[in-house]
This record gives structure tokens, C-alpha cells and sequence, in this order.
């Protein structure tokens, strides 16, 4: 029987997820306790006996923390939605929905488009920075021209643009490159010259 309070139930989910013990971290994945649901599903994908219905579930959960878990989780689950998740109400699900998205490696358009629309819009920047990086992740061609304007965004931004324009080629993204090199964020300039030499332009 799995201990009464929140905070050893949780020691007990992560404990269920190193031991093998998947009848506990299913048993405590519907807990009361949010902290407790999100390590029991972490638990779960560890031992690689996560069901699709239980991270269905739990990214409609009311605590923001399950819902961050389980778009980590369903980033190898590729039948698992995540589109509705880049317009979650917090910030924090909307990054890792992106991020899990990027890790996924390939994209449709709908999902391309949103995360264009993230990039472009979202009122969080680290928001904008992963659903950036998501898009360089996909490659997807619909997704350069939100790349290219996230160039002009904040320093962090600016820098995860230009890597993120690694896949492309063409000359406005070798325009954009350029630009990059008289970047006031030193690491801005480094990326773009890094890019620049791998593909064996010179300034």
C-alpha cells in the first residue's frame, strides 16, 4: 500500500519508476496530489509501460506542473497531440510543449504554423526561444520566415535564431548571417560565423 502523505507518496512514485514496480507509479498517477501524478507518470515513461491515454490525460490536467510533464513525456510519443498545448494559459507548458515538439524532429504544417506563431508572438520570451529552436529542429521550409524575424528578437533569441537557421540555405539566409556578424551579443556574431565557415562563406 502506497504511504498516506503527499510527500512520501511522491518518494514512493519516484522510487516505483527505478525499482520496476509499475503497479505503485500506476497506482498513484491519478493521486490527489499533482506533485505526486507528475513523478508517477515520470515514473511510468522511466520504465517505458506509459500509456498514451494516461499522458492524454494528464497534459489536460488543472496543475501546469502535470501538464509540463506530460508534454516531456509525449515528446517521444508521436500519436500524442501536442498542438493545443502551444496555447496553454502558462507560459511554462507552452516552452516545454515547444521544446517537445523540437525533439520530435519532424512536424505537419498545422504544427509548423503554430509554432511560427509562437516565435512571433508569445508574450514570454523563452516562449518565443523554444518554439524557435523547435522550428530549426524540424527544418520544415514554412517555418524559415519566422527564424529570420526572430533574428531581430532579444540576445537569447537572436542567438537560437541564427543555429536555428543551420538546415536552411538560400540567399536570405545567408543575408541574415551576414547581418548577424556585426551583432551587439558576441554570441550572436560567433554562431553566424560558425554557420558562415561551415558552409564556406567568407565575410
Amino acid at each position: 500500500m502506497a504511504p498516506s502523505g503527499a510527500a512520501a507518496r511522491r518518494r514512493s512514485a519516484a522510487r516505483a519508476g527505478h525499482r520496476g514496480d509499475e503497479d505503485t507509479a500506476r497506482a498513484l498517477v491519478a493521486d490527489p496530489d499533482a506533485a505526486v501524478r507528475s513523478t508517477a507518470l515520470a515514473a511510468l515513461a522511466r520504465l517505458g509501460r506509459v500509456r498514451i491515454a494516461e499522458v492524454r490525460a494528464a497534459l489536460g490536467d488543472t496543475d501546469p506542473a502535470v501538464r509540463r510533464r506530460a508534454c516531456e513525456v509525449a515528446a517521444a510519443i508521436p500519436a500524442v497531440d501536442l498542438l493545443p498545448l502551444l496555447a496553454d494559459g502558462d507560459s511554462t507548458v507552452v516552452e516545454v510543449a515547444a521544446w517537445a515538439l523540437g525533439e520530435r524532429g519532424r512536424a505537419d504544417g498545422a504544427v509548423v504554423a503554430a509554432l511560427a506563431g509562437v516565435a512571433g508572438s508569445h508574450a514570454d520570451p523563452l516562449c518565443r526561444e523554444a518554439a524557435v529552436a523547435a522550428l530549426g529542429a524540424v527544418g520544415h521550409a514554412d517555418g524559415l520566415s519566422a527564424i529570420l524575424a526572430a533574428t531581430a528578437d532579444k540576445p537569447a533569441i537572436r542567438r537560437r535564431a541564427v543555429i536555428a537557421l543551420a538546415p536552411f540555405d538560400g540567399p536570405e539566409v545567408v543575408a541574415a548571417l551576414h547581418r548577424a556578424l556585426d551583432d551587439r551579443d558576441w554570441q550572436v556574431r560567433q554562431a553566424a560565423e560558425d554557420l558562415l565557415q561551415a558552409g564556406g562563406e567568407v565575410r
